[in-house]
């Protein structure tokens, strides 16, 4: 007897008991369920809440990959231990098996208790509440790994991910039903609960907390940077990375936000699966560049002077906050949400470009945490109905004025 019979037989011997979604959702998720519709009006299409979710997880695996080379890589020019790769992504420094067990041993687990108590969380509520087990969580176990530092203690991870789940979903009604964001709820929980873990020069790089403790404790150890491009633009510091190293990601930062050539390649992958909203994604984009415009037009102005605290990431060159922080990743993987995104297309112009604009609002005069993609984006979820709303009763009236017209 295979696999998928065991998985069937279980799943009715336990139906209707309060087991019964559990199993279902283990069987459903490996395999098509055996039951289809034979009567009423459906909607009949190749595609399901499962294999969007998939798709989007398939978008950021490349990520996740490059993310856990990066975590070793980042650790050991840190130390001093190799030099700065220089063939960029054919750089045998980078792509080395030790970079990958570092990633692996730091990275996994957070992938571990992610899935683990979101997942976990999910099935308890679905046996209490008696309704099947949904697949909204699939994505957002896969972006929180992504989106926190390498060093985030796991047991943090897990109370904000239970926080997340329960107060940011299931309390709205699970899948769908939810106002924010779930994986930035989360992040945004971590920041404020935890804020030591989540900014910083040392958070970003493996190694660098402990190894600063044991300094400080008298301990004869050379201390870990771990400076992101933006801490050091906010605090009007030298950049020690080139353009080419912030597109390609040889930077630190969180887990997965650093290439931003992977991140475009899930974007376009995205989009021609056509799960992924391409308005929303060029509207981010545009935002950041027209925040990013006028700022470098103030200081060009000379109202800001160099020893202005906002002078450093005031002056980046309006495009390169394309490249550094995580507003393509904000853009790319969290605005695009459609539970929480605007529905409308003219919605979506306007929602994405606020995003962009208020990110890069927050980055730049927010020097303690120089960054503002996830407030942006979990600001406008709260906005995104009344966009919508306003959009579409503008375009009521535009009917019944053309009603009037021919009437007339």
């Amino acid at each position: 007897m295979g696999l998928k019979s065991k998985l069937h037989n279980l799943k009715e011997k336990y139906s209707g008991s309060k087991w019964a979604p559990a199993f279902n959702a283990i069987h459903t998720f490996l395999y098509l369920p055996n039951e289809t519709t034979h009567s009423g009006a459906h909607v009949r299409a190749a595609d399901d809440l499962k294999r969007t979710m998939n798709i989007v997880i398939l978008a950021m695996v490349p990520c996740l990959i490059f993310g856990m080379f990066n975590a070793g890589y980042q650790h050991y020019l840190a130390l001093g231990e190799i030099e700065k790769a220089s063939n960029g992504f054919f750089s045998s420094v980078f792509w080395s098996f030790d970079n990958l067990v570092i990633g692996l041993w730091k990275v996994l687990p957070l992938v571990a208790v992610s899935y683990g108590v979101g997942l976990a969380i999910e099935f308890m509520f679905a046996v209490i509440k008696k309704h099947e087990v949904e697949e909204g969580y699939l994505v957002t176990g896969m972006l929180v790994p992504l989106i926190v530092p390498i060093d985030i203690p796991l047991w943090m991870l897990a109370v904000a991910v239970a926080f997340g789940v329960v107060i940011g979903k299931e309390v709205f009604g699970g899948t769908g039903m939810n106002i924010l964001n779930i994986a930035l709820t989360i992040r945004a929980f971590l920041f404020f609960a935890y804020p030591t873990w989540m900014s910083g020069d040392k958070v970003w790089v493996h190694g660098a907390v402990e190894r600063d403790r044991m300094i400080a404790n008298g301990a004869e150890l050379d201390a870990i940077s771990g400076e992101t491009i933006l801490g050091a633009y906010a605090q009007n510091k030298t950049i020690d990375f080139d353009y080419m190293d912030m597109f390609l990601g040889f930077i630190p930062g969180s887990v997965g936000e650093t290439s931003k050539l992977l991140i475009i390649f899930g974007a376009l992958f995205l989009i021609f699966t056509k799960v992924g909203s391409w308005r929303i994604i060029f509207s981010v984009l545009v935002g950041a560049l027209t925040m990013g415009l006028i700022f470098n037009g103030v200081v060009d102005a000379g109202w800001i002077t160099e020893s202005s605290k906002f002078y450093g990431l005031m002056g980046v060159p309006f495009w390169q906050h394309l490249i550094i922080g995580s507003i393509l990743f904000g853009a790319v993987y969290m605005a695009t949400d459609p539970v929480t995104a605007s529905q409308t297309n003219k919605g979506k112009w306007i929602y994405g470009f606020l995003i962009g604009f208020i990110s890069i609002l927050i980055r730049v005069f927010n020097p303690a945490y120089p960054e503002g993609v996830f407030l942006a984006i979990l600001l406008m979820n709260v906005f995104a109905p009344t966009i919508d709303h306003y959009v579409i009763q503008a375009n009521v009236k535009k009917r019944m004025k053309r009603l009037k017209l021919k009437t007339a």
